[in-house]
């Protein structure tokens, strides 16, 4: 069945336009984006093929433009589409972030950090770098792979910090095993980076711990 044939209360851009988009399925708001299927699909079979073949909307809005080509139905409008509208989303928490600070707004940092980690097939050490009223400044991914004292040089943090002249930083990493629980040596990692950091006044706010839907932090949990 194509949207055409769906009664026009139950068509996804009626929906949302008259109960809003939390009305709306996931597929249903993807199908929004693509606006249109191909020949023998609709464009919500093609919405909910997406949503499966990248683990949900988490691991599709962490897809880059490239991935989709193996997609058939996903032309170049339609990759250029989606991938636009998860730099929107980055965009707009970041310019909130700058304007406040982070403390106004923790949950928006946590929106932050799932956006641009959530979802990775890889393991990935960024840094909010924060000026001396806790705004932000720049958003930095500093270090790939297999995450440890030996992989994340806190000399190189140190020097990241000094050149964007930080006051303080919320330390970001994810696991792309999906599970968000600190390790013993995530809890080694930034006492260490802590230490570090402390030697040049720069403070550490935060760590986060970003997994598949959720983003454990270390200073709600009293490990800083």
């Amino acid at each position: 069945m194509t949207i055409k044939d769906l009664p026009a209360a139950l068509r996804p851009r009626e929906k949302l336009l008259a109960h809003g988009p939390a009305a709306l399925a996931d597929a249903e708001l993807v199908a929004l984006l693509l606006r249109t299927g191909m020949k023998g699909k609709g464009v919500l079979t093609l919405a909910e093929e997406l949503l499966g073949g990248f683990k949900g909307v988490s691991g599709l809005l962490h897809t880059k433009a490239d991935d989709f080509k193996r997609v058939k139905g996903m032309g170049p409008a339609k990759r250029a589409e989606m991938t636009a509208v998860m730099e929107l989303a980055r965009r707009a928490l970041a310019q909130q972030l700058r304007h406040a600070p982070v403390f106004d707004s923790p949950a928006k940092v946590k929106d932050f950090a799932a956006l641009q980690l959530g979802g990775l097939g890889h393991e990935v050490f960024a840094v909010l770098f924060l000026d001396s009223q806790h705004r932000l400044i720049e958003w930095r991914e500093l270090f790939r792979g297999t995450l440890t004292q030996t992989s994340v040089y806190p000399r190189e943090v140190v020097r990241h910090a000094m050149d964007l002249n930080a006051g303080a930083v919320i330390l970001a990493h994810n696991h792309p095993s999906g599970v968000a629980e600190p390790s013993r040596a995530d809890e080694f990692l930034t006492q260490s980076l802590k230490s570090a950091l402390r030697l040049v006044d720069v403070r550490v706010l935060d760590h986060l711990v970003i997994g598949v839907g959720q983003v454990v932090s270390f200073a709600e949990r009293g490990l800083l």
